[in-house]
């Protein structure tokens, strides 16, 4: 079976609050890149196995998510899931804030449900793919999706600026050549229940001030505004600590507003940056 797990951005992304088992509750939209994928192969074999080519960290692969997806699907069958090789050619960078890692998870469970007809509901995949990451979830349905709680919390969301994206604009990618992991983004975050004052995260006359404690405009109703209006308003907040110690991010996103871009931004924890451009007409 062969699969083309995609990567995905965020479309905004507010830290709200730092729980008390040590994760953090967060607001965004992840929307789904399909233009940027892996390629995932599983084949029936007499012994659970994986090998990666491209682009990947060094590590064994028996550790990769797609493995731990396995596990986890495995465990929830009741360990009567038949062995499989797995083959994985990376091409979405790791560490970039694109949930490469995470699609190849939850596509793995897909696939695996595919493969042997396991006959199992989206639920029941997010369910499995809950335990292997944060956004692996997001994947089984692979549509837009507001997240909130740690990131597994979905809902649908869909608007007429969102819809617009893929018929109206195209998409740049840009990898600085740094990788930022989660946990040196999340150490240098303020979530936004202890903002003290008012604080802007963003920048330029259309900035949307943040309030006191982090009372801002809701950002669905953002997310729901043109997206010629997103520039300075829909802000990732880990902007903010990560491009003061990787100032060449920061360089990466104002260069693609020089060339044009109607809004650009950091997605996740980095360092991907992407340019949203509209789409120049077609002519002969």
């Amino acid at each position: 079976m062969l699969l083309y797990p995609n990567a995905k951005i965020n479309l905004g992304l507010r830290v709200m609050r730092r729980r008390d088992d040590g994760f953090h509750d967060i607001e965004t939209v992840f929307y789904p890149v399909r233009e940027l994928y892996d390629v995932l192969e599983i084949i029936p074999s007499d012994r659970l196995s994986m090998t990666c080519y491209g682009l990947k960290y060094d590590g064994d692969a028996m550790d990769d998510l797609c493995i731990k997806a396995y596990n986890a699907l495995n465990m929830l069958c009741g360990g009567s899931l038949p062995p499989v090789s797995i083959y994985l050619h990376k091409r979405i960078p790791v560490g970039a804030g694109l949930g490469g890692g995470s699609s190849d998870a939850a596509f793995t469970i897909k696939g695996l449900n595919a493969l042997f007809g396991l006959g199992l509901d989206s639920s029941t995949m997010k369910k499995a793919a809950a335990g292997t990451g944060s956004d692996c979830p997001f994947f089984i349905d692979n549509v837009p999706a507001f997240a909130t709680g740690t990131g597994t919390d979905l809902e649908p969301f869909s608007s007429s600026a969102i819809e617009s994206l893929s018929s109206d604009y195209e998409f740049r990618f840009v990898h600085p050549g740094v990788s930022v992991s989660t946990k040196e983004a999340y150490a240098g975050i303020v979530p936004r229940n202890l903002w003290e004052g008012p604080w802007t995260a963003c920048e330029g006359e259309s900035c949307d001030a943040s309030m006191p404690h982090g009372h801002a405009a809701d950002l669905r109703s953002l997310l729901s505004s043109p997206v010629e209006e997103w520039k300075g308003r829909l802000v990732n907040d880990f902007e903010r600590s990560v491009f003061e110690k990787h100032p060449e991010i920061k360089a990466v996103k104002d260069r693609m507003y020089s060339e044009g871009a109607v809004y650009a931004s950091m997605t996740g924890s980095g360092s991907t940056v992407f340019g949203i451009f509209r789409k120049r007409p077609f002519s002969l």
